[in-house]
């Protein structure tokens, strides 16, 4: 399994965090993968065989070729097909907004057609990717489509790219209250503002970064006990480690630990 990040050009680093590949082929084995959630949306193109992508237990679905995955809310559950291609735009989790023409909680643990966001345009950009040879054009193509959309930055508002700084510096360990005084704005303002420019309530993304710091701890193995991590990453208690743990990756830590931690590595938001 081949996975590598690349960073985007300036001019889009306000929006987008990296773009990714991933290569593995079909002897690799069709695995289920868990996918925890990590506040970011991203733009995913496969140009390999498809994933399937399980809804429940017993029913799953065959993902579109180009999308838009929406925010998580819980853990997503996928399956290779076949041989993995993909080429993917990992965006900010406040950086999709300027491109956005749903409402971010419509798309919610959702693969979204692009064509159902784009239009025709989305119908284009997907030809143009799957067509391209390289990786090095794959970003040229996407940065010249999301640079042509971009047409008025201020559309991220100022006070939410602050206040997702904020939680993410603070690992997300700050109340909302707290947020709301640093940031100076109504606590019911800004939850109204995070709905629409994040798709994520500031609590929600605030427990997303709080958990993608302990399972960083987890994967780098620098603990010694649940009790250590669950202190290191500043929840109440072990209990409440485990309860925030088990809701966003559908396991308990313990039950995670292994062939999932191969997975976190890869796609835990990192750069």
């Amino acid at each position: 399994m081949d996975y590598q990040t690349f960073k985007p050009s300036q001019e889009l680093s306000t929006f987008v965090k990296c773009y990714w590949t991933l290569e593995s082929p079909q002897e690799d084995g069709p695995t289920r993968q868990r996918i925890v959630p990590d506040g970011c949306m991203e733009l995913i193109f496969h140009h390999g065989d498809l994933y399937r992508q399980y809804l429940n237990e017993s029913e799953s679905i065959i993902q579109p070729r180009c999308f838009v995955f929406g925010q998580l809310s819980r853990p997503l559950e996928i399956q290779p097909t076949g041989a993995t291609g993909i080429f993917a735009v990992r965006f900010h989790p406040h950086g999709f907004i300027p491109f956005a023409t749903l409402p971010l909680k419509e798309m919610t643990d959702t693969a979204v057609p692009l064509n159902v966001i784009f239009g025709q345009s989305g119908t284009d950009i997907s030809e143009q990717i799957l067509k391209a040879p390289s990786t090095t054009q794959r970003i040229e193509i996407v940065e010249t489509f999301l640079m042509d959309m971009l047409n008025d930055t201020t559309t991220i508002n100022r006070v939410i790219s602050s206040t997702v700084e904020t939680v993410i510096s603070a690992n997300g360990q700050l109340t909302i209250a707290e947020l709301s005084r640093k940031v100076d704005v109504n606590r019911r303002q800004l939850e109204r503002k995070f709905a629409s420019t994040v798709g994520l309530s500031p609590k929600q993304l605030a427990k997303t970064i709080r958990l993608q710091a302990a399972l960083k701890i987890l994967l780098n193995k620098k603990y010694t006990s649940l009790t250590d991590l669950a202190y290191e990453g500043e929840f109440y208690d072990q209990a409440h480690f485990i309860k925030d743990f088990k809701e966003f990756t559908g396991l308990t830590p313990k039950e995670f630990y292994g062939d999932n931690l191969r997975m976190t590595s890869l796609f835990s938001g990192s750069e």
